[in-house]
């Protein structure tokens, strides 16, 4: 646990420390595209930090690499390799699209390119395990198929859901979190060697966002881009493939009988591992909504549009910050009740917690005018806009600048239409701490 515990703060050192230089390089370099009709920010700001975290993850699997034990891993697997192929290319990929914005099916190629690197090199699904049947044989052919599917609907499904600030970091950390510890059950309690590769994927992939994430929080001062979201999305399915389709389930011996009974005791794991997307199922569900949505309305599957979830958040009255909790909340319910449910399938307790936790975060939903306020003594360690009030007086001269901002304001400001700043305005620059920022009203 060390170990991995150490490669993961290196990672998330060297991606913290990368991500200020990339930023400044992403302004010289000119990665601040104009605003898009679907973005949600109003200001220009750099691209391009999926630099950073390809930097961390080399940064990474190298410190793994003279680690006593992880070192293991590269001897007697070639998977860290496959990972680091594949990333090179999906991250190349990811740079060009950042800087040029070339065309969704080049990316689509270049993600099943990447995919097929890493199915060459040995990280594949070799068998699966089916409920009721056992251990499933897959050919070379299936095998491939299977994985570059798998690969290339993680990489969208993480790619849609970066809409706003620490969104998808954010979220694919607490998958990557409770990924880490059901494949760290896997290797330590079981000795099961063939999951110690996708325990450290994950471990790296919690590190990359988490030296990111400081960076990319309300108010973003840089995007990852897609060379960051594409990147996360891949390492993501590469420990999901390396550890559905490589451990074999009777290895775990829950039951001395066959190896159907073994599988069928541990499909509360194995369904979740298979298919990665429940475990971000949130992203995975906005990902197929997009093209039914879209599709439904006669457009390509792949053209941007201001339909997704955090979107709709948006509209009916919550915060920004607001908005990116609640999908944590959710993301966090569905990965680490999955990862409950695996440890103690039979235990009501864990059905009836996530039933209750559920109803919570509905209640949630629809409280999105509701400001909390924090007792008296606490005020000095929250947000402004969570403390309390200082008065009659405070509420008038509040009121007074609001009136005195809407005088100043033009009516679309006024009424919320708020226009966008171009790239290379005087003054601003996209949180580049070059200019002062422009301050807008609530879209409330």
């Amino acid at each position: 646990m060390r170990e991995y515990l150490l490669t993961l703060c290196i990672t998330a050192a060297v991606t913290y420390l990368l991500t200020g230089p990339v930023r400044k390089f992403a302004i010289v370099a000119g990665a601040m595209p104009e605003i898009r009709a679907r973005d949600v920010h109003r200001e220009p700001t750099p691209r391009l930090g999926g630099i950073a975290m390809f930097f961390g993850l080399c940064a990474g699997l190298l410190v793994a690499d003279h680690l006593t034990n992880l070192n293991e891993v590269f001897a007697k697997s070639n998977e860290p390799r496959a990972l680091l192929s594949g990333a090179a290319l999906i991250w190349l990929i990811g740079v060009l699209d950042d800087k040029f914005e070339i065309d969704a099916l080049i990316k689509l190629g270049g993600q099943m390119i990447a995919a097929g690197v890493m199915v060459m090199q040995g990280l594949t699904i070799l068998w699966l395990p089916i409920p009721g049947v056992g251990n499933v044989a897959l050919t070379q052919w299936q095998g491939t198929l299977l994985t570059v599917a798998l690969v290339v609907i993680t990489i969208n499904a993480v790619n849609f859901v970066d809409g706003l600030d620490g969104l998808a970091a954010g979220m694919v950390c607490i998958a990557a979190g409770a990924f880490f510890l059901y494949a760290y059950r896997i290797w330590y309690s079981y000795g099961i060697e063939a999951a110690a590769p996708g325990t450290l994927f994950a471990a790296i992939l919690m590190g990359m966002c988490l030296g990111f994430l400081p960076h990319n929080m309300h108010p973003a001062r840089i995007f990852m881009g897609d060379s960051g979201s594409m990147l996360i999305g891949l390492v993501l399915a590469a420990g999901a493939i390396s550890i559905t389709g490589q451990v074999d389930p009777d290895a775990l011996k829950l039951f001395v009988g066959s190896e159907k009974a073994a599988v069928h005791q541990t499909v509360p794991v194995y369904i979740p591992l298979l298919l990665p997307l429940t475990i971000i199922a949130v992203p995975a569900a906005d990902l197929v909504l997009a093209i039914v949505r879209r599709t439904w309305r006669g457009q390509s599957p792949f053209a941007a549009d201001r339909g997704h979830l955090h979107h709709r958040l948006l509209e009916i009255g919550h915060s920004h910050s607001r908005a990116v909790l609640i999908m944590y909340f959710w993301s966090a319910l569905i990965a680490f009740g999955a990862l409950a449910y695996s440890v103690n399938s039979a235990s009501m307790w864990i059905v009836l917690g996530v039933v209750f936790l559920s109803a919570v975060g509905l209640v949630l939903l629809l409280l999105p005018r509701f400001t909390p306020r924090v007792p008296v003594w606490a005020q000095r360690f929250v947000p402004p806009r969570y403390r309390r009030g200082r008065g009659a007086a405070g509420a008038e001269a509040a009121g007074a600048g609001a009136e005195s901002a809407a005088r100043e304001c033009p009516d679309d400001v006024a009424a919320g239409e708020r226009t966008p700043v171009p790239a290379g305005a005087p003054g601003v620059n996209g949180a580049t701490a070059i200019g002062a920022r422009s301050h807008f009203l609530d879209r409330r």
